[in-house]
């Protein structure tokens, strides 16, 4: 079974304000439907690094929340971490799906701003593409450089897909498939074609 690298949000708990790792159940539900198995890596540079050297993942996934701190969000740790697995995706060519918070944490490492968007929580899209997605984000963007291939957007224009790299081995998507109860088989069988499952 493939071992997939999964980031975690960051939470803020209470009055304590203990910062917790925190990946949504459905994950797990997602990762078993797609035959892989997920590795949920914690917010700290350290372990992640010893993470990639003792247990080479076939592919990373990174989540949706928190904003990115240069955006306002509160969580530098994960910025930094997610980065560094952008790095080792790049250098050692295996997959990265960025999902939501991922896909702008991508397009950030890239270098493309991105801008406040309205209309884009809790709603739905139709894609220009045809595919019907649900919608959770705050930010987006709306130009991208040759080098990143747009592969769908919303009615308003915002990026909603895209990939880098030759093979296609870096994507991102603005919307959460493993939200969708059940899980959507299209959804299904594309991650596992990505990560060739």
């Amino acid at each position: 079974m493939k071992k997939i690298f999964i980031s975690q949000r960051v939470e803020v708990t209470g009055d304590t304000k203990e910062r917790r790792d925190a990946l949504s159940q459905e994950w797990g539900l997602l990762a078993d439907a797609c035959g892989f198995l997920p590795v949920p890596l914690p917010n700290n540079v350290n372990i992640i690094k010893a993470m990639l050297k003792e247990l080479p993942p076939s592919g990373i996934i990174l989540t949706g929340g928190n904003d990115l701190a240069s955006y306002g969000g509160d969580a530098p740790e994960r910025d930094e971490g997610e980065g560094l697995l952008v790095d080792y995706a790049l250098e050692k060519k295996i997959p990265l799906l960025g999902v939501c918070r991922g896909m702008q944490m991508l397009l950030d490492y890239f270098w493309v701003p991105l801008k406040r968007v309205e209309g884009h929580v809790r709603t739905v899209h139709i894609l220009d593409n045809g595919q019907k997605t649900n919608s959770f984000h705050n930010f987006g963007a709306f130009v991208l450089p040759p080098s990143l291939k747009v592969l769908a957007r919303s009615e308003d224009g915002c990026v909603e897909e895209f990939e880098y790299g030759e093979y296609g081995n870096i994507r991102g998507i603005m919307w959460h498939p493993e939200r969708y109860s059940p899980l959507r088989q299209d959804d299904i069988e594309w991650i596992r074609r990505f990560f060739g499952i």
